[in-house]
């Protein structure tokens, strides 16, 4: 399934100009998507909230179906790193900058990824980490067609830069944010359920850009799964269909939360 959607993204992406040649650009960017990886690791999250978000991320950045969609791009290669946030001064980065163009170099950088030490934040700042996630774009030594930041979250902000204005930022830059937002049912030890439609709160607060996204999770399975999707989705420069936009069947109100 994951395959043949692979080969339908990248048809879609030459087709509508997604090669640099095509746009008359020659060989001027270095990689075809500056991406970076912007991961929620509040109070929010629990312990092993945070340990099997990072998993997933590992999982997927080593995937066969990862691997061959780089390859897949008109220079086979991106610029990707993996930044972990909470409080509007907690933006760390488990592993910075790296060139990805081969399976040994997206198995190198998950492994910096499952070794770096997890740290937490208290507070849910996602307009200081969508900040932030510009700044590491327009700061790297990298060019790129495809700027991406993609940002995950289990509730909405409590803190920090208006969302707004962190928008504004990555639209100046030219920088799309996609949302991966966490759904649980569960409270949490440290946090307080915030009931909101968390997928349609990414999709109006949090998300910028043309061909912007969310990508909603609930289980963890679903989780490992949105997070393969999107990256291989975000590489390619395609969308996701209808049905992985949707916020499930009932529709009834959803659980956030929020320190």
């Amino acid at each position: 399934m994951l395959r043949s959607t692979i080969a339908a993204a990248a048809a879609a992406f030459f087709l509508a100009g997604g090669s640099s040649q095509a746009d008359g650009f020659g060989y001027d960017y270095d990689v075809d998507v500056e991406l970076v990886l912007a991961v929620d690791i509040s109070y929010s999250v629990d312990e092993e909230e945070a340990r099997r978000q990072r998993e997933g991320y590992v999982a997927a950045l080593a995937s066969e179906d990862v691997i061959r969609s780089i390859r897949g791009g008109p220079l086979g290669r991106i610029a990707v790193t993996y930044v972990e946030w909470a409080d509007s001064g907690f933006q760390r980065a488990a592993a910075d900058w790296t060139v990805i163009a081969s399976e040994a170099d997206a198995l190198e950088f998950a492994a910096r990824v499952a070794a770096a030490p997890l740290e937490r934040g208290h507070y849910t700042a996602i307009g200081a980490a969508i900040a932030d996630s510009v700044a590491r774009i327009r700061s790297n030594p990298h060019t790129a067609p495809r700027r991406i930041i993609d940002i995950s979250g289990d509730g909405p902000q409590n803190q920090g830069l208006p969302l707004d204005q962190a928008r504004a930022m990555a639209d100046e830059a030219g920088v799309v944010v996609n949302g991966l937002p966490v759904i649980s049912v569960d409270e949490g030890r440290w946090v307080r359920p915030a009931e909101l439609h968390l997928d349609d709160y990414f999709r109006d607060n949090v998300i910028a850009g043309p061909g912007a996204f969310v990508l909603p999770a609930r289980t963890e399975a679903e989780f490992r799964e949105a997070i393969l999707r999107k990256l291989v989705i975000e590489i390619a420069g395609a969308v996701p269909s209808p049905d992985e936009l949707g916020r499930g069947a009932s529709g009834a109100m959803e659980t956030g939360r929020a320190p």
